[in-house]
C-alpha cells in the first residue's frame, strides 16, 4: 500500500475561490485525464459552488509522484483528503472512472457518518456490471489506436503524440484500477443519497441497460440522463449537462431546512 498525506491541497484544486458558496461539488476525473478537465464547470457554477477536482497522482503538477493502481486505495486516499471539506453541503460528480472513484468515496463518506447530497456518475456503467477489458496490458501503440478508436481521449491530444506518450503511464495505471476494480456488496456498496446517472447515447463503452445498473447501489431517488453524444459527451454537451448541476444546485438551497 502507498502512504499518502491527508492533504486536500494536494488532492484538490480549487481553480476559482468562491467565499460565498452555500454548496460544494467535488469532481473526480477520468481515466488518464486531470483537474483541469473541470475547469470550465469551476468557472460556470462559482458564483455560488465551491467546485473542487481531484487531483490524481502520475499527472500534471503531480507528475513525479507514482501513480495509484487500485481503486481502493484511491479512494482510501481521497476520503482521507476531505476530512473537513464538509462544512458545506457536498455533492459529487464523477466521469467515467472517476464515476466508480466517486462512488467508493460516497460510500466512505457516509460510513464515516457523514453526508452527500447526490452523486452524479457520467460515462460509467454500474458498479457491480464487470467487462472483460484488459486494455492497461496493450502495447502503447495498440492502447493509443484504442483510445482514439473509441472517443476515449480528447482529441487535441491525439494530434501531438509527444504529449500522449508522456499521458500513458498515468492512463495505464489508471485503466489498471478501473479494469481490476470489483465492487464488494459486503462493504456497503448502497447509498442514501440520490444517484443522477449521465449517458452519451452513442457512448460504446456505457450500454443503457448496464447504466441502469446503478439504481442498485442507491436507496434514495434514482435518474438516467441521456445526451447526444459519445464517450465525452460532456465536452460536446456542456451547456445542458450544466444545466443539470445548476438545477440540482438551486433545487437544494431553495429546500426548507
Amino acid at each position: 500500500m502507498v502512504l499518502f498525506p491527508a492533504d486536500s491541497g494536494l488532492w484538490c484544486r480549487r481553480f476559482h475561490p468562491s467565499p460565498d458558496a452555500t454548496a460544494r461539488l467535488v469532481c473526480f476525473p477520468h481515466a488518464g485525464g486531470s483537474a483541469s478537465f473541470y475547469f470550465p464547470v469551476s468557472s460556470e457554477l462559482r458564483d455560488r459552488v465551491d467546485v473542487m477536482a481531484v487531483q490524481y497522482p502520475g499527472r500534471q503538477d503531480r507528475r513525479a509522484e507514482p501513480c495509484v493502481e487500485d481503486l481502493g486505495e484511491l479512494a482510501d486516499a481521497v476520503f482521507a483528503a476531505l476530512q473537513g471539506q464538509d462544512d458545506l453541503p457536498l455533492t459529487f460528480f464523477g466521469h467515467s472512472m472517476g464515476a466508480l472513484l466517486a462512488f467508493e468515496v460516497a460510500c466512505r463518506i457516509e460510513r464515516s457518518g457523514l453526508k452527500i447530497e447526490r452523486l452524479f456518475v457520467s460515462g460509467r456503467v454500474g458498479p457491480a456490471v464487470v467487462r472483460p477489458e484488459r486494455l492497461h496490458i496493450l502495447p502503447d501503440d495498440d492502447l493509443l489506436a484504442a483510445m482514439a478508436e473509441m472517443n476515449g481521449t480528447d482529441a487535441r491530444l491525439l494530434e501531438d503524440e509527444e504529449i500522449l506518450r508522456m499521458a500513458l503511464p498515468a492512463l495505464r495505471s489508471d485503466l489498471h484500477a478501473v479494469e481490476t476494480y470489483r465492487c464488494d456488496p459486503g462493504a456497503g456498496a448502497v447509498l442514501n443519497c440520490p444517484v443522477t446517472v449521465l449517458v452519451g447515447d452513442t457512448d460504446p463503452r456505457t450500454p443503457l441497460d448496464e447504466a441502469r445498473e446503478w439504481h442498485a447501489h442507491t436507496s434514495a431517488g434514482f435518474d438516467l440522463e441521456v445526451f447526444p453524444g459519445g464517450h465525452f459527451f460532456l465536452s460536446e454537451q456542456p451547456t445542458a449537462v450544466l444545466a443539470l448541476l445548476d438545477a440540482h444546485f438551486a433545487a437544494s438551497q431553495a429546500e426548507p431546512e
